[in-house]
């Protein structure tokens, strides 16, 4: 004894798919867009927890390290944490988020990298106490970001398979 079964829309199902395959990269694109800019906001979000004073200059000994000035502060909360251009490669695309090409800031008369301040902030120096505010961004916006890029990712599919009449 059998029971015979029969499947249709094999066709329609296949143009879904090889369209879904042809436009895999520019969902993932928008995707991580979406997603990094929801890092580049928490970044912002945990610079401003940065403490600061007004500035002083460290006490040599017994090594007693400062908190960042008021303008360094100001330096990368009012610089923009950016979005880097996306890399394609294969599969996969890339992007990093953060300083790297925020420009200089004016800190006591002398233009100094932001990228520099940002660094010096987060893993401390010898004369600035640390606070690591760029890894607690990473840490509490992870999540975040990833759940914008899938949800990005998915309307973003189910735009195209409507598209496709699927």
């Amino acid at each position: 004894m059998g029971y015979t079964m029969k499947t249709e829309g094999l066709d329609d199902l296949s143009k879904m798919l090889n369209q879904l395959g042809e436009q895999a990269g520019k969902v993932a694109a928008v995707g991580l867009y979406d997603g990094a800019g929801v890092m580049a906001d928490e970044i912002k979000r945990q610079a401003k927890s940065i403490k600061a004073d007004k500035f002083h200059y460290a006490v040599f000994p017994p090594n007693v390290t400062r908190n960042p000035s008021v303008e360094e502060k100001e330096a990368v909360t009012k610089a923009s944490a950016g979005i880097a251009k996306f890399d394609k490669n294969g599969g996969a695309v890339e992007t990093s988020v953060g300083y790297s090409n925020s420009g200089y800031w004016n800190i006591r008369g002398k233009m100094k990298p932001v990228p520099l301040i940002a660094n010096s902030i987060n893993s401390g120096t010898s004369f600035m106490k640390r606070q690591p505010f760029f890894r607690k961004a990473v840490t509490k916006g992870t999540p975040k970001a990833t759940n914008a890029i899938v949800r990005t990712a998915e309307a973003k599919i189910e735009e195209i398979i409507n598209q496709s009449g699927g």
